[in-house]
């Protein structure tokens, strides 16, 4: 599946990408690798490969579990018109992407959702989270769901 979703022409406010973006993010990404939560909800940190820098970066990010083998994130960036940065960064490396839950760095690939599959998971997250759906009324993008599926070491290409 391709990672095609434009940016917005309106929607809440971003922060700027910065130090104190990069330290709120460090004690956050902190915390949820202690008790796996942030802001009420499962969290977990998403390490991804810069798609310009080629460095590693790494988000605290909340997600829903479908299955055993598999993760929902959705790039919300609160209802902001531009994606966030770590959407780019999976779009660029779909298969170098690693997620820490619970202790463990797991290897996973990322793919995004469209169509009939995209809303089954959208009607799920905005059950559990309403505020998703705050979110995608603040903006006029759609706001991107992501499937983070384990991969086994045969798969694995990072």
């Amino acid at each position: 599946m391709t990672f095609n979703t434009r940016n917005g022409t309106r929607g809440g406010r971003q922060p700027k990408a910065g130090r104190l973006m990069t330290w709120f993010n460090t004690r956050v990404a902190r915390k949820v690798r202690r008790n796996g939560k942030f802001g009420g909800m499962d969290a977990l940190v998403l390490t991804t490969i810069g798609a310009k820098s080629g460095t590693e970066r790494t988000n605290p990010v909340g997600f829903f579990q479908p299955d055993d083998e598999s993760w929902l994130i959705v790039a919300s960036a609160a209802g902001a018109p531009r994606n966030p940065a770590w959407y780019y960064n999976i779009a660029a490396h779909p298969e170098r992407v690693q997620i820490e839950l619970a202790g463990r760095k797991l290897p996973v690939t990322a793919t995004q959702l469209h169509g009939a599959e995209r809303e089954e998971a959208w009607r799920q997250i905005t059950a559990k989270a309403p505020r998703f759906a705050q979110y995608q009324v603040k903006t006029d993008r759609e706001l991107p769901i992501i499937r983070l599926t384990r991969r086994t070491v045969t798969d694995r290409t990072a």
